[in-house]
């Protein structure tokens, strides 16, 4: 169980998308697993670790990003990663 590979395909559901918010939110939670996490849209591949790198995908709403994670732990961040995505980042709090 040392390099699991695992992937799942998402629909970006948030009204404005993966912008700064949400990318923060994702790459922070990617950074509690192992595995390396990469997202996908079209032809280009990241880090989706890195903020910058998933502010550069321009995923807007609507948009299908594929999430991969390789490593032990791969199963639990795709489970954890997609869940986050469907979500929608909903607002925690915020007034705006």
């Amino acid at each position: 169980m040392s390099n699991l590979f695992r992937s799942s395909t998402v629909t970006i559901s948030n009204p404005q998308g993966l912008h700064m918010r949400p990318a923060y939110l994702f790459a922070e939670t990617a950074a509690k697993f192992e595995s390396k996490v990469e997202l996908i849209k079209e032809d280009i591949r990241i880090d989706g670790k890195s903020v910058l790198s998933i502010l550069t995908l321009g995923a807007t709403q609507g948009t299908q990003v594929s999430v991969e994670a390789t490593g032990a732990d791969a199963q639990d961040a795709i489970e954890t990663l997609e869940g986050l995505l469907n979500s929608g980042f909903p607002a925690s709090g915020d007034s705006n």
